[in-house]
């Protein structure tokens, strides 16, 4: 039974701590691409907001990117 419960709680971390992770990443870089545009490094910014949009697109940081890049591209 101890068996059983550990390789549950194995398996319950390996499927969960990939999921959490997602988010703290497309939040990084979304953060580091605000603070870019804040720096006027709005190169930088646009590569930032497109990594976050390809690499994390379910996130809700996918939408706030999208709707950056077109602030940027209407040089907002």
């Amino acid at each position: 039974m101890k068996r059983l419960f550990l390789v549950l709680l194995i398996v319950m971390f390996a499927v969960i701590l990939p999921s959490c992770s997602g988010g703290s990443g497309a939040k990084e870089l979304f953060d580091t691409a605000e603070l870019e545009v804040v720096q006027n490094n709005k190169e930088h910014a646009v590569t930032l907001y497109q990594e976050v949009v390809s690499k994390y697109p379910d996130s809700e940081y996918a939408k706030k990117a999208q709707d950056k890049l077109s602030q940027l591209k209407n040089g907002k």
